[in-house]
C-alpha cells in the first residue's frame, strides 16, 4: 500500500514539529536560571578542634665559635720553626712556633748571676749586722755605725728581692720564645714562615685556633615579638615551663634539618638601637664539625605551647584587599560566612589562629572561588590526602548513584539527540 506524498510530508513535519517543541520544552527550566530551590553548591569543610599548639619561631642567624684565641708572639725574634700542621686539631699547651731563643737564654743567665752576686752581699751585711749587735751592748761601736750596719742588711734583701724577680722575668721570656696553644680547638692557617721577625704583641695574629665543639649560633629577634610574647605569657595564652630550656633546631643553608638538637644560652639584656632587635645566643653540640663559623643558618625556637588555639590548612585562609586573613565557614543556616582572623603562625602546612574561628565552626577549604557569603552551600567533609575530592557539578549518574540533581542535567541531554535523529528525515 503507497502512501501518498503529501500525505508523507504532512506526517514526517508533524513529527519534527513535536520534536521541536519537546526539545524547547525541555530547555525552559536551564534558562530561567537556578531558582530557590535548586540544590546547593557542595562545598569541602574541616570542623575547628581547639588544642594545643607549639609556638615556633624561625630566627635567622650565624653560627660563632664556642672559643677563640688570636695566637700572637709574646717576645720578639725570629721564627726558627713551626711546630704545628694548618687546619688540624691541636690541644692546650702544644707547641706552635719556636723562637730563636739563644739571646733570652743569656738573658736568663745575667739575671742567675745578678741574684747570686745580690745573695752574697746580703750575706755579708748580714754577719756584719750581727757584730755590730754584740758591740753595741758593750758600747763598742757608736750608735750611728750600729744603724749603718742595720740598713745595709735592709738593702741587701731587697737587692736579692729585685735580682729574685729579674730572674723570674727572664725565665718567662724564654719560655715564651717557645709559642703553644692557648685553647684547644682546630687551628687556621699560619700568617708567618720560618725566618719571619715578629715583634712582641703584634697587631696581626700568627694563627687563629677556634673551638667548633660545641658551637654557638648568634641570632636576632624583634624587640617587638619579645614584648608580644611576654604579654602572651602573662596572659596565660602561651604556656612555658620555667625550668626547661627552650629547645632549638638549625635549618641549615640548603634547606635541610641539622640533626643534632641545641638549647637557648642567654639574651642580651639590650636592644640594637639601628635594628630594634635583640641578640639571643644558643648553643649546638658540633661532634661532626658540620656546622663551621659564619654560616648563615635559621634556628626554630619553641617558645612555648599556645592552649586552645585552631589549627586550619593554609588553603582555607585567604588575604582581603587590606592583607587582613579571611575565612569562609558555614554557618547554622549553611550558608557562607566571612570571617575575619588572627593568623599568628605558619606550622608546616597549617595556620595557627588565635581569633575569629571558634571550636565547631566549619571551615571551607574546597571550591573558595566559587561561593560568596550568603550563598547556601552543601557541606562535605573535607577528602584526605590523595582521595578524591568532593564533586563540584553534577555528573551524569548511572544506575543506583543516580541523584536528583543529576537526573534533572540528564534530562535534556536526552532529548537533544532525539531532536537531532528526527532532522535528517526532513
Amino acid at each position: 500500500m503507497q502512501i501518498p506524498h503529501r500525505s508523507l510530508c504532512r506526517l514526517i513535519a508533524a513529527v519534527g514539529g513535536a520534536a521541536l517543541l519537546g526539545s524547547c520544552g525541555s530547555g525552559q527550566p536551564p534558562a530561567a536560571g537556578p531558582g530557590p530551590g535548586a540544590a546547593a553548591l557542595p562545598v569541602g569543610i574541616v570542623t575547628a578542634v581547639a588544642q594545643s599548639v607549639p609556638m615556633v619561631t624561625q630566627l635567622p642567624g650565624r653560627t660563632t665559635p664556642y672559643l677563640i684565641a688570636e695566637v700572637r708572639p709574646q717576645v720578639s725574634g725570629i721564627v726558627s720553626r713551626r711546630a704545628f700542621v694548618e687546619g688540624s686539631d691541636v690541644k692546650a699547651g702544644a707547641p706552635l712556633y719556636q723562637i730563636a731563643p739563644a739571646s733570652y737564654a743569656a738573658a736568663h743567665d745575667s739575671a742567675v748571676a745578678g741574684l747570686a752576686r745580690a745573695e752574697a752581699n746580703r750575706e755579708a751585711a748580714r754577719v756584719k749586722a750581727l757584730r755590730h749587735a754584740d758591740l753595741i751592748k758593750i758600747e763598742a761601736v757608736s750608735k750611728q755605725a750600729y744603724d749603718d750596719a742595720q740598713a745595709a742588711l735592709q738593702l741587701a734583701d731587697a737587692e736579692v728581692a729585685v735580682s729574685r724577680a729579674a730572674v723570674d722575668k727572664a725565665r718567662i721570656d724564654l719560655d715564651f720564645t717557645r709559642v703553644t696553644a692557648p685553647i684547644s680547638g682546630r687551628i687556621g692557617r699560619s700568617a708567618v714562615t720560618a725566618g719571619a721577625l715578629v715583634t712582641a704583641n703584634q697587631a696581626a695574629p700568627l694563627a687563629t685556633i677556634q673551638q667548633l665543639d660545641p658551637i654557638y649560633v648568634d641570632v636576632t629577634q624583634s624587640s617587638t615579638e619579645i614584648l608580644r610574647i611576654k604579654r602572651d605569657i602573662d596572659a596565660g595564652r602561651i604556656q612555658r615551663s620555667k625550668d626547661a630550656t627552650l629547645p632549638v633546631r638549625l635549618i641549615l643553608e640548603d634547606g635541610s634539618e641539622y640533626p643534632l638538637a641545641g638549647r637557648l644560652e642567654l639574651s642580651e639584656a639590650s636592644v640594637d638601637p639601628g635594628t630594634g632587635s635583640v641578640t639571643l645566643r644558643a648553643v649546638f653540640p658540633n661532634p661532626r664539625r658540620d656546622l663551621l663559623p659564619g654560616m648563615y643558618v635559621r634556628a626554630r625556637l619553641t617558645e612555648g605551647s599556645r592552649e586552645g588555639a585552631i589549627v586550619l590548612p593554609h588553603a582555607a585562609v585567604s588575604r582581603d584587599p587590606r592583607g587582613n586573613a579571611l575565612v569562609m565557614v558555614v554557618n547554622a543556616e549553611s550558608k557562607v560566612e566571612a570571617r575575619t582572623v588572627e593568623a599568628v603562625q605558619a606550622l608546616g602546612d597549617t595556620w595557627v589562629i588565635s581569633k575569629g574561628v571558634a571550636a565547631g565552626d566549619r571551615v571551607i577549604v574546597d571550591n573558595l572561588q566559587k561561593i560568596r557569603p550568603g550563598m547556601p552551600v552543601q557541606p562535605v567533609a573535607a577528602a584526605a590526602p590523595g582521595a578524591t575530592p568532593p564533586a563540584t557539578s553534577a555528573p551524569a549518574a548511572t544506575g543506583s548513584s543516580a541523584t536528583p540533581a543529576s537526573a534533572a542535567a540528564a534530562a535534556p541531554a536526552a532529548a537533544a539527540p532525539a531532536a537531532k535523529t528526527a532532522t535528517p528525515g526532513k
